[in-house]
């Protein structure tokens, strides 16, 4: 039966044809006509930024592109006018824990979480977490806490794009997901001695 569907197929005498992939408008298109605005979920959350049409485009942008708008992303990094970029840990472990935020059902009057766990192991002790990023555990303990390490990490954290133009991290200071000292918590989680993170 396999060997005479395929020679109908191959001789053209099949009675369907396959779709032609679709394209990049046919794509928007359906996502405008299945999504609905609710809450604050607008659809203006369907709008691509340069970067984001770069990753989505299905031919794939060129590496000249690609590296062009990482370079603007690590540009536009605001890091923090103080120099302090270390809160309380304790307050980064509770936005690490949190996956809420930005939805149409969450209470925009409520602060984002990172839900860091979702992609990360931190805590060595957390039995839950996603493997879709590295794990973090004993991250400001391997790596010290110089200027340079904190500078580093703060623009990670704030826009991954800049390194990893087509990362699945959230831009959370980007996109303002969290604040500045919600930022300031998590860089405490990743780098305080007394962290979990570090144990």
């Amino acid at each position: 039966m396999k060997l005479a569907m395929l020679s109908l197929l191959l001789s053209g005498m099949m009675p369907w044809t396959l779709a032609a992939e679709p394209g990049a408008a046919d794509v928007k298109a359906q996502m405008q006509a299945s999504f609905q605005a609710r809450g604050q979920a607008g659809m203006d959350r369907l709008d691509q930024d340069a970067i984001q049409a770069a990753c989505s485009n299905p031919e794939g942008a060129s590496a000249e592109v690609t590296m062009g708008l990482a370079d603007a992303s690590r540009a536009a990094v605001k890091y923090p006018a103080d120099g302090v970029y270390l809160g309380d840990w304790r307050r980064g472990e509770q936005i690490a824990q949190r996956g809420t935020g930005l939805q149409y059902s969450d209470n925009p009057g409520e602060p984002n979480g990172g839900n860091c766990y979702a992609c990360h192991q931190l805590a060595p002790t957390e039995i839950a977490y996603g493997t879709i990023g590295p794990s973090l555990t004993g991250y400001g303990k391997n790596r010290g806490s110089s200027e340079a390490m904190l500078k580093l990490a703060w623009s990670m954290v704030y826009d991954m794009k800049g390194y990893v133009p087509c990362s699945n991290m959230p831009r959370f200071g980007a996109r303002q997901i969290l604040t500045e000292d919600q930022l300031r918590d998590v860089m405490a989680l990743l780098f305080d001695p007394d962290s979990p993170v570090n144990q």
